[in-house]
């Protein structure tokens, strides 16, 4: 009688059911996680070998118009200083439009981020 009292009475099949369900739920939900962190993470991997390419595309596309500059120029120091003097430019019509280029940058950020 008393081993009959020690034995827990057995779950109705719906609690097993649920519970079946909230494991399969979590791990769907892990495999979710992985895979979007996987995909920022190889976006980001490509995104940044994209950006190196194209910082020394720029600076040696600089140094070849100062040098060209420089040339026309016959002076080497007026052909670097009129391509510092572009990229001054530059920096100030940024700087002055600011918060113009930061909403649609932040707006790529988020769409890379939550990208499906």
């Amino acid at each position: 009688m008393e081993a009959e009292k020690e034995t827990p009475p057995p779950l109705p099949p719906i609690i097993d059911q649920l519970r079946e369900y909230a494991e399969t739920r979590f791990k769907l939900l892990k495999y979710e996680a992985i895979e979007n962190g996987t995909s920022i993470l190889a976006s980001v991997i490509t995104d940044v070998v994209v950006v190196i390419g194209m910082v020394l595309f720029f600076i040696f596309a600089s140094l070849t118009l100062a040098f060209y500059l420089a040339d026309i120029l016959h002076s080497n120091w007026m052909g670097f200083g009129c391509v510092a003097l572009i990229y001054l430019i530059i920096a100030i019509i940024i700087k002055l439009n600011k918060s113009r280029i930061e909403k649609p940058l932040a707006n790529i950020f988020i769409q890379k981020i939550f990208k499906r």
